[in-house]
């Protein structure tokens, strides 16, 4: 941690945070809980990475419980507050609501629960959010392939394949796997859909195979060549920031919240969906934003005026 919430750090590209990589081999979620634990006084924070579903959501919520630490698990946060801080951007530019819009996800490991859990916290109804797995739809009784995390997303809903799920839905979400979204698939959404095809190296779909049967739709990928690339980078590197400079012990979720709409408040600055990853206003904007709610939300340790702050990480930015 710093000596103080303003002091001004060097050397780190994106927020000035410095940063550790400690690879853990161990694949027991109760063992890795017990290696971070033990090392963890030495950090100010802990950001998890690459760990599966369900045992990440173990691993996250026992650290929350018995650390006095912020820990983020960056798969499932960072991704979520990146696509919903784009989503909004998306609804605005076609003209619709979270609370009228209707969900499909393509994926339901830890990013795609995660993304729809801040969905909910938007303000998008439970019954308006559908989840599809290499099993299909999550719907209520299933039983093949499932556990308590997906269990909470069953579905009241006919629809038992991706592709009957997306017939009318506004909203595709895709962290899955290559190529599994047709034109055809695409054409039955709504009039004007939105599809975030964000499989890596390679989306569910491509923007120009989107474009070319619905030009009005909204859609981007996770691809570093795509002008709109959601990448996670928007997102943790300036949510740490904001977190350590007042001493956080924990990242709440309405401190996702706030990263959220930060973010979104940039892209909209920039007139874009998605902000340049280049961004001098991230700095300031995210980092100040969460710094302000965990001060709201109880969790900070250091108290700082927000103003300020903010007008420092402009200049540092």
């Amino acid at each position: 941690m710093p000596a103080h919430p303003l002091q001004r750090r060097g050397g780190r590209k994106f927020a000035h945070v410095d940063a550790i990589d400690v690879l853990v081999d161990e694949t027991d979620p109760h063992k890795l809980v017990d290696v971070i634990r033990a090392i963890s006084p030495t950090y100010g924070g802990i950001n998890l990475e690459d760990i599966k579903a369900p045992e990440c959501f173990i691993v996250e919520q026992t650290l929350r419980g018995c650390l006095d630490i912020p820990v983020f698990h960056d798969d499932q946060h960072g991704t979520a507050v990146c696509v919903v801080s784009a989503l909004q951007r998306a609804a605005k530019l076609q003209g619709h609501t979270f609370e009228t819009m209707r969900f499909v996800f393509s994926g339901a490991g830890a990013s795609a629960l995660a993304t729809a859990g801040l969905l909910r916290s938007f303000g998008v109804p439970r019954d308006n959010i559908v989840l599809a797995d290499s099993a299909g739809v999550i719907y209520e009784g299933r039983t093949e392939n499932m556990h308590a995390y997906k269990e909470s997303y069953s579905a009241r809903t006919p629809a038992r394949t991706l592709a009957e799920a997306m017939e009318g839905a506004h909203a595709f979400v895709g962290l899955s796997a290559a190529g599994l979204v047709t034109q055809d698939m695409v054409k039955k959404m709504h009039a004007k859909p939105i599809v975030f095809a964000l499989a890596n190296p390679t989306p569910e779909i491509t923007v120009d195979e989107v474009r070319a049967v619905v030009p009005d739709a909204v859609a981007l990928t996770g691809r570093s060549d795509d002008p709109n690339q959601v990448n996670n980078v928007l997102c943790f590197p300036f949510l740490f920031r904001g977190v350590l400079d007042v001493r956080a012990s924990d990242v709440t979720p309405s401190m996702r919240e706030a990263a959220a709409r930060a973010v979104a408040a940039v892209a909209q600055r920039e007139n874009k969906i998605v902000p340049n990853l280049m961004s001098k206003s991230l700095l300031p904007e995210v980092a100040s934003a969460v710094a302000e709610e965990a001060q709201r939300a109880g969790v900070a340790r250091q108290t700082i005026d927000i103003e300020e702050y903010k007008e420092l990480l402009t200049k540092e930015a």
